[in-house]
């Protein structure tokens, strides 16, 4: 089995206090559903600076900017899509990148 980054980039926070129990238990679901393929739950992300060419530091953030990740584990690239398809980032207007991990 091969390892995937799942980099979340965007999403809403949740407003109040039940919608943040919603969104968690969301999430919690979704990976519950992913089993052994689940290698890293991961976490969310926080404040971040880019290191360009050349050394020049700018803040993070953006229209791109990453705001998780997790790890999960499948067959192939295919695959690893299917199972990030039912991740709630997607319903909070966010979107994914799956890259694979490759060891070296």
């Amino acid at each position: 089995m091969t390892k995937y980054i799942l980099a979340y980039h965007g999403g809403s926070m949740p407003q109040t206090p039940e919608d943040g129990a919603k969104v968690m238990k969301a999430w919690n679901d979704w990976m519950g559903t992913l089993g052994k393929s689940l290698v890293d739950g991961g976490n969310p992300t926080g404040k971040s600076r880019i290191i360009a060419p050349g050394g020049k530091v700018a803040e993070g953030g953006g229209a791109n900017a990453v705001s998780g990740y997790s790890i999960i584990e499948a067959s192939n690239l295919d695959d690893a899509v299917e199972l990030a398809k039912g991740c709630p980032q997607i319903s909070a207007g966010g979107s994914i990148e799956i890259g694979e991990l490759v060891t070296m």
